[in-house]
């Protein structure tokens, strides 16, 4: 989740290269200025954590709340249309003998 300015040419510039960086690594976009991504378990959580720290603009506020699966799932839309991101989504896992 993320609020940053946006007044000034170079503001929106980072702004947008913030959100290209999120989209191209595989977020998608829940809400204007809320993005979420599946992560195969907690390593690979760390791993975006690091990646976002190198892209985060100068200015703004930028959080990350972790959440399971399930609780992801468990989202219920009040208003609005359900967007495609907003279907039961099926992850396959690597599993390796």
């Amino acid at each position: 989740m993320f609020d940053l300015p946006v007044k000034t040419k170079a503001q929106r510039r980072a702004a947008t290269q913030f959100r290209n960086f999120l989209l191209g690594d595989g977020y998608h976009m829940v809400q204007y200025s809320v993005y979420a991504r599946v992560c195969a378990g907690r390593d690979s959580v760390e791993t975006h954590k690091r990646r976002i720290r190198l892209a985060l603009p100068t200015a703004g506020s930028v959080r990350m709340l972790i959440i399971t699966e399930k609780q992801y799932q468990a989202i219920e839309l009040l208003v609005g249309k359900p967007t495609p991101h907003d279907k039961p989504q099926q992850f396959e896992q690597l599993v390796i003998f």
